[in-house]
């Protein structure tokens, strides 16, 4: 269990400051991951995964917005069941938009959660605590999909 609980790291896919801003802190102040490595749009998200300086690991969930510059949200997340290390990948879709269009294409795409971000602070906070608890403390990832 050692192992599991040392590699705890987070990619949160996030262009908008705001946002960013407070799904760090929420992360941060409960200690839900040990590193959160943060990419502005989709194709530097891409580059964080696949390109020639990807991760040293694969972090244990993705936190994916889906209004991104460059390689939207739903791109990224096609790349990442396309490919086999990345299909098993926990992708928590975080997003404002509440369109059955993102939500059923997100789901159908592979998306492991579709969470509306809450407006007011508190819940925002809320949201991104609960979700880091159960990605990262309470599911057990397919044998795949551990670290090795």
């Amino acid at each position: 269990m050692g192992d599991a609980m040392s590699s705890r790291l987070i990619l949160l896919v996030e262009d908008n400051d705001d946002d960013r801003l407070l799904t760090l802190r929420a992360l941060r102040e409960h200690r839900v991951a040990n590193e959160v490595v943060v990419a502005e749009d989709g194709a530097q998200a891409l580059e964080l995964l696949f390109g020639p300086m990807a991760l040293p690991e694969l972090p244990q969930l993705v936190l994916l917005d889906l209004k991104l510059p460059r390689v939207d949200g739903l791109e990224v997340l096609r790349r990442i069941r396309a490919d086999p290390r990345t299909r098993e990948l926990p992708v928590v879709v975080l997003t404002t938009s509440r369109l059955d269009r993102d939500i059923v294409d997100s789901y159908s795409l592979g998306a492991n959660a579709y969470v509306c971000k809450p407006v007011e602070f508190g819940e925002f906070i809320s949201a991104v605590q609960t979700l880091g608890f159960f990605w990262l403390l309470l599911n057990v990832p397919p044998e795949s999909a551990r670290s090795p």
